[in-house]
């Protein structure tokens, strides 16, 4: 088995919650479509097509260029970087959302029209 470390992947990261961290603090409009992990440092950040796509300002901000899925059913891997999805190593649970968590989330700040204001 290859045990050499992978940049930007640390195997011991515990996920930070299990919702956008910056959404839920009032930054922003404060709902999400999906949610990612960073696979460096376990932050929870809203997706690319959710309204203020703090997933990828973490991975800018921070210097953590690996994220991977928090939706329930998803394994994939994506390093910012070099612009390229991949398989990774088994991350500590959990691996996902609560699968009773709806997405988008939180239902009480999700507005009626959240389809028309996801990034496409």
């Amino acid at each position: 088995m290859d045990e050499r470390p992978i940049p930007g992947i640390n195997p011991a990261a515990k996920p930070g919650g299990t919702g956008c961290l910056e959404c839920l603090s009032g930054d922003g409009p404060g709902w999400w479509f999906h949610l990612r992990r960073c696979a460096e440092c376990g932050h929870i950040g809203c997706c690319d097509s959710s309204p203020s796509q703090h997933a990828s300002a973490h991975a800018r901000t921070a210097g953590h260029p690996v994220m991977t899925s928090f939706e329930p059913g998803e394994d994939w891997f994506y390093d910012h970087t070099m612009k390229k999805f991949f398989r990774g190593p088994q991350l500590p649970d959990p691996q996902s959302r609560p699968p009773e968590q709806p997405a988008p989330a939180p239902v009480e700040k999700v507005p009626a029209n959240w389809r028309e204001r996801l990034h496409r």
